[in-house]
């Protein structure tokens, strides 16, 4: 019969291996998780299943499979078996899993105890869990403690000052100290008139040197909180909303706040114009610019906000235009005020917050920026910058390590008080490490184009992903003050995925190798490589069927029952130990037991050949007289299933 051409669904072994000793829990499963093609690898699991054949490595690839697809009902069931008959063997990934499965059931008790099972098998318990609460929290903030000393800002009043801002060796910062106005001002957002902006030279000895700002910018209303670039030509402030000199309110009675933009024209801050985001129903305020100028960054109670203000950012445009806002997200954001940002020359993200936790009011919080994403660590920066009171308009110099902020921590001369600082020692922010390789096909080593690569945490969520470059190598930045998983994905081939636990950062290659899950194959190919088959075994100087060997021949014989066309011959091989003439008997044997029991099992016997070729078709250099290591050895003594029709 000529060759014909067959389609072969390639089995999914995509089992979790050598989990770290720092692997923590998922606590639930990701409902956005988007699922793959496995139905054909569960479809043949399941028949050899059927059939009876079971063992910890068919059912671990089988629940994963389940897993993989989102059939979590499916895979919990597989995963309990795997408990229930191979407790011994299951791993801390299957356990891992297993709870993940739980939890997206709402099973949420039998969940726990699976949990403590994997922490058990762990050896560091400390991290083998993750809970975010409050004591535990209140001990990281302790660790940036001290980090900057705190000193007098020798320009304060009886009144309001805060909002300070870096402005031709000097500052810019907003005060209500003439306008006669003592109401305690709470830097809400529907905040109260008569706030202005000022500026002082940084090395000034007298408070008479503070200047107001022209009136083209100071109006009878608030203005608060700037920004300048550097080349001291454009500024960016916050401003009550008013038109035609009345103020303007929204439905509910709220004047909001609005980001206007002024340009510096022989000497006079003119041409002043409100941002197109700017909106009569809700604030945009507080603006701040990213080093390179490239980058508006602001707070917002705008649609799509997660609480009561979250801070955004737009890209400033080449032709002056700006780009849609985009919230920072709610690894920033939470369902409280985030506000005030500030980012540095490093690309930290200052902002304050009563969101996450802190020591009482305002916090101040900072987080390395990483490839423009917000998905590392946010920690507070500890006291004696942050009080029990509000802290917050935080800016940094991280050239001379010095900064400003403001309080209306007690002992101030007004309600809000600048401050300066001095850095003693550079903050403790998150850990981030960077991830580079590869991604291949596992049987023809062919670079997998367009392969992309997800970063998936301890929960389940995928926090980043990129798509590997056109010279075949991924590039791609975590967050490594937690575990996570590094996955490579490809249209028409099976996932696979590798565990990182909390490190140290450093770089690390990872070089993926992905199995097909449709495989064409055609005559002369080894079926045991296509469905990569496990070494069939059998026990020195025999050739019956081992019980581990029956689970691989199973697989043939699914594959076989599935394609009824398919004819296969059976090659059986050996090592060069022993003589010659034993060892092709020995394999021919082995190869006559192998198709014997396929037979058996009801395979057509005319769909099958065995024949053996004991040490004359070695894959290696172990032959007679040449010295190698069992493992070695191992390799030649294999089973080919080669396609003959």
């Amino acid at each position: 019969m000529g060759k014909k051409i067959i389609v072969l669904i390639v089995l999914v072994f995509f089992a979790l291996e050598n989990i770290s000793s720092q692997e923590k829990l998922l606590n639930k499963a990701n409902e956005k998780y988007k699922s793959y093609s496995f139905s054909p690898a569960i479809d043949i699991y399941t028949k050899v299943l059927e059939k009876g054949y079971v063992s910890a490595d068919l059912l671990s690839k089988l629940a994963n499979s389940y897993y993989f697809n989102a059939e979590y009902k499916k895979a919990s069931e597989v995963y309990k078996k795997l408990v229930q008959e191979y407790g011994d063997e299951v791993t801390a990934g299957q356990f891992f899993r297993y709870a993940q499965t739980l939890r997206t059931l709402g099973e949420y008790d039998l969940s726990n105890e699976i949990l403590k099972r994997f922490n058990d098998i762990t050896s560091d318990g400390e991290n083998a869990t993750y809970t975010k609460d409050k004591a535990s929290a209140l001990e990281n903030i302790k660790k940036n403690n001290n980090k900057f000393k705190v000193l007098k800002f020798d320009y304060n009043t009886i009144y309001n000052e805060f909002a300070p801002s870096f402005y031709d060796k000097g500052l810019i910062f907003s005060s209500d100290r003439d306008t006669g106005n003592l109401a305690k001002y709470r830097h809400t957002w529907n905040s109260r008139d008569f706030l202005d902006l000022y500026k002082v030279n940084a090395d000034s000895i007298s408070i008479n040197n503070t200047i107001k700002l022209d009136n083209n910018i100071n109006t009878r209303y608030h203005e608060s909180t700037s920004v300048v670039t550097k080349d001291g030509k454009t500024m960016y402030f916050t401003r009550n909303n008013y038109k035609e000199g009345k103020t303007v309110k929204d439905d509910e009675g709220v004047i909001r706040l609005k980001i206007f933009q002024a340009s510096k024209v022989d000497g006079i801050w003119t041409d002043i114009k409100e941002l197109p985001f700017n909106s009569n129903n809700y604030s945009v305020a507080h603006p701040a610019l990213s080093y390179d100028e490239k980058t508006l960054y602001f707070a917002s109670d705008m649609p799509g906000t997660y609480g009561s203000s979250d801070i955004f950012r737009s890209t400033i445009n080449d032709d002056g235009t700006y780009g849609k806002p985009e919230n920072l997200g709610n690894n920033i954001n939470t369902d409280s005020r985030e506000t005030f940002p500030f980012v540095s020359r490093e690309d930290v993200l200052y902002f304050s917050s009563d969101g996450h936790l802190g020591l009482g009011g305002l916090d101040i919080f900072a987080t390395k920026i990483v490839n423009k994403d917000f998905l590392g660590s946010v920690v507070n920066i500890g006291s004696p910058v942050n009080s029990n009171m509000d802290d917050f308009t935080f800016i940094f110099n991280s050239e001379n390590r010095e900064g400003y902020f403001a309080s209306n921590r007690k002992n101030g001369l007004g309600e809000d008080d600048i401050y300066a600082v001095v850095e003693k020692e550079p903050l403790e922010l998150g850990c981030y490490q960077e991830i580079r390789g590869t991604v291949r096909d596992k049987i023809s080593n062919e670079i997998l184009v367009g392969a992309t690569i997800r970063i998936i945490d301890e929960n389940n969520e995928e926090i980043s992903s990129t798509i590997m470059s056109s010279n075949g190598v991924y590039k791609i930045t975590l967050d490594c003050n937690q575990g996570n998983f590094v996955r490579a994905v490809v249209d028409g081939y099976v996932p696979s995925e590798k565990y990182l636990s909390k490190s140290t950062g450093d770089s690390q290659v990872i070089d993926f190798y992905l199995e097909r899950e449709r495989v064409t194959a055609g005559f002369g190919d080894d079926l045991a490589k296509l469905l990569q088959l496990s070494t069939i075994y059998f026990d020195l100087n025999k050739y019956d069927i081992r019980p581990d060997a029956e689970i691989e021949i199973q697989k043939v014989i699914v594959a076989m029952e599935k394609f009824s066309s398919l004819k296969i011959k059976v090659n059986s091989h050996t090592d060069s130990r022993g003589k010659n003439a034993y060892n092709l008997w020995l394999s021919q044997k082995r190869a006559q037991s192998t198709v014997d029991y396929m037979i058996s099992k009801g395979i057509e016997a005319n769909r099958l050949q065995g024949e053996g070729y004991g040490e004359t078709r070695l894959i290696n250099k172990c032959e007679d007289g040449v010295k190698c290591t069992i493992k070695e050895h191992q390799l030649n003594r294999r089973s080919e299933f080669i396609i003959i029709e």
